[in-house]
């Protein structure tokens, strides 16, 4: 198995202390750029409870088991730490110290270490030792209560805003600011607190720069970007499949309303809020008309800024994302592609997800850390 692609972090060793959620995906991110990243699973496993090989989280990572519990599971984790540029853990604040591998302990290994800690609430605060999920922190931060409908409960967007977007990307972003300033003269190592709440806060800095200036109103679907408006929206078509309409500026508004085929005094309704209940009936009864199929085909090809809604099986065969590669199959599974793109150092997918334990020896040789594979061959004896 390949200890690392080509793409712009080349060179860079992370060691990640298995975790569920956004602690790994921040460490795919890293791998997907080409960084070695060694994954230390814990015996018996991460309790993700699906099988190894189709957690996608892993892909590009080498598995090494140690148990930070034995005598000599920290040392084993300290002698990775010391052939490393980054270290990535999701535990409860408190919990890497009491096992030995906590931000002191490490730092004082290797000086020039960044130290990544992926929570929910944060190291410090009234809620950092309380259990959480998204759902959770996103609802204390004001992001939760802006989607959906005004007369529905809040529409839970998986774990997409809170665990990936406000925790895995936010730590990806410090990481690699932190690692710039260890890699420069004089350069020190740090730690990175990545909170949940924080980046998901952070994500919304535009929406509370409107509501200051009010621009925005504090109610989910009263607003232009959170379905308030008839003409940024989503709407069911006659086989019961949707599409998703963004005409937002005057001119792909015209495009949108003349290939919808409403009239010139109802496309007026745009500029009228108190007509846009009306305005928004006129669309949906047109929608109705057709399937999902025959509306692609009508705005084919046009700038009135609509898109069907297509479901996660359906999306790696639209031609604009065929045509971008934008998923691909590796080692018979589907997938989305590394993201962004490089011109000179482009990331790839080369191995599949890491199966624990699996990569200790070439690991215990490519690092020079044979601790580890002493301490795996005592537990296979």
């Amino acid at each position: 198995m390949a200890a690392a692609g080509n793409g712009p972090l080349s060179g860079v060793r992370v060691v990640e202390l298995a975790g569920i959620g956004p602690g790994p995906f921040a460490a795919m991110v890293l791998a997907d750029l080409g960084a070695d990243v060694v994954r230390v699973d814990r015996p018996g496993g991460a309790g993700l409870g699906i099988d190894p090989a189709y957690d996608l989280t892993n892909r590009n990572k080498r598995s090494v088991i140690v148990d930070l519990k034995s005598a000599d599971g920290p040392a084993q984790v300290l002698d990775l730490v010391e052939r490393a540029d980054v270290l990535i853990e999701g535990y409860r604040p408190g919990v890497a110290e009491r096992l030995g591998v906590g931000p002191d302990a490490c730092l004082a290994r290797n000086p020039r270490l960044v130290y990544g800690r992926m929570t929910g609430w944060g190291q410090e605060g009234p809620l950092a030792q309380r259990a959480g999920h998204d759902i959770a922190y996103i609802a204390l931060t004001g992001t939760l209560g802006m989607f959906g409908r005004p007369d529905e409960p809040p529409t839970v967007p998986a774990n997409l805003v809170g665990d990936y977007a406000g925790g895995s990307l936010y730590l990806v972003v410090g990481v690699l600011a932190a690692l710039q300033h260890a890699r420069t003269e004089g350069g020190t190592g740090q730690v990175v607190d990545a909170a949940i709440v924080d980046g998901a806060a952070h994500l919304a800095t535009m929406i509370h720069g409107m509501l200051a200036a009010g621009g925005w109103q504090d109610r989910r679907g009263s607003n232009l970007l959170d379905g308030g408006c008839p003409f940024y929206g989503t709407y069911e078509t006659s086989d019961g499949q949707y599409m998703a309409v963004g005409a937002l500026e005057p001119q792909f508004y015209a495009e949108f309303t003349g290939l919808l085929g409403i009239g010139e005094a109802e496309a007026e309704a745009r500029a009228d809020m108190a007509r846009w209940g009306e305005l928004r009936e006129v669309i949906a009864a047109r929608f109705r008309t057709r399937t999902r199929a025959e509306w692609t085909a009508v705005f084919e090809g046009s700038d009135a800024c609509v898109a069907p809604v297509l479901s996660l099986r359906e999306a790696p065969s639209h031609p604009h994302l065929a045509a971008r590669s934008t998923f691909i199959t590796h080692d018979g599974l589907t997938q989305p592609a590394p993201a962004p793109r490089f011109s000179a150092t482009p990331g790839a997918v080369h191995s599949p997800p890491a199966r624990p334990g699996a990569d200790t020896a070439e690991v215990a040789r490519d690092w020079d850390v044979p601790s580890i594979e002493k301490a795996g061959r005592r537990r296979q004896s």
